[in-house]
């Protein structure tokens, strides 16, 4: 655990500097591959087209532990793998070409980048907030924690499921299609939840965990599979239009949308710290070796 807090770290300061370092697509094996099983179709091709990449990236680190040196080698792999994983979009990048545009008309066209799904981002801050929670969970947080729990191969399974699942571009048979969106939102769920629960902590308890509570109270049993965990996108509206000023319940919508981009950055900055720090604790105390 503690190699792969230091990879999380290395990788998330690369990015900090150079940014455009998770817009290696590198993809383009997977894609072929997708397409050569195009005789298989509905869960047996979403399992073949996920196994065989699984399958040799745990070979390749197998392989690096017999080489001198296994430890740094694997270490540089790791590296390789998370930086491909937190692409294909640059996240840190698409949130300051939205801060820096000179108007509301470019600040919504750079906010597409920050959607998924097709879904267009309308300027306004609770759509905003939603589209930025998600893109953190599906950039950042989703990535980070199957890392931390299943190492390079769990980074890689969230990656190639997403783009899988989500990724217009690939041609699937429509049954594979719905399986392999089904897929990716059950992996989506855990760090999802997680990430609810701290943005709860770093921001508005009463109005995050409020929103998160009347989600699954509305929702049918299969929504969060189904359509994708749409507490999260619920819990970050609540977050953006509530403010509660001196615990006195008092609450006042929010307007200014560049303002609460800013603060939403901010607050997911503190929700990866929490996560960071959660697993350094972890590591000292030696908890998980």
């Amino acid at each position: 655990m503690a190699i792969r807090l230091l990879v999380a770290l290395i990788a998330l300061g690369l990015l900090h500097l150079q940014p455009r370092l998770a817009c290696w697509r590198g993809d383009g094996g997977f894609r072929r591959w997708v397409a050569q099983i195009s005789d298989t179709s509905g869960a047996g091709r979403v399992a073949l087209a996920l196994l065989l990449p699984l399958a040799l990236c745990a070979l390749v680190i197998w392989l690096l532990g017999l080489l001198p040196l296994p430890a740094l080698l694997q270490l540089i792999f790791a590296l390789v793998v998370v930086l491909f994983c937190f692409g294909p979009h640059a996240y840190e990048a698409d949130l300051e070409a939205v801060l820096h545009a000179p108007d509301d008309v470019r600040r919504e066209a750079a906010a597409q980048a920050l959607g998924e799904d097709g879904e267009y981002v309308t300027w306004r801050a609770p759509e905003l907030g939603e589209a930025i929670a998600l893109a953190a969970l599906r950039r950042r947080f989703g990535v980070v924690l199957w890392f931390f729990l299943l190492g390079p191969v769990g980074a890689l399974l969230y990656r190639l499921a997403r783009t899988l699942g989500r990724d217009e571009s690939l041609t699937l048979d429509p049954a594979a299609r719905t399986i392999a969106r089904q897929f990716a939102n059950i992996l989506d769920w855990l760090p999802a939840q997680l990430l609810v629960f701290t943005l709860a902590l770093v921001g508005h308890w009463e109005a995050v965990i409020g929103a998160w509570r009347r989600w699954h109270h509305l929702a049918r049993p299969d929504d969060w599979y189904r359509n994708g965990p749409g507490f999260l996108a619920a819990a970050a509206r609540a977050d953006i239009l509530t403010d509660i000023e001196g615990g006195d319940g008092y609450t006042e919508e929010r307007i200014d949308t560049l303002l609460e981009l800013r603060r939403l950055r901010s607050a997911l900055l503190r929700a990866l710290l929490v996560w960071l720090s959660v697993v350094a604790l972890i590591v000292i105390a030696g908890w998980w070796r």
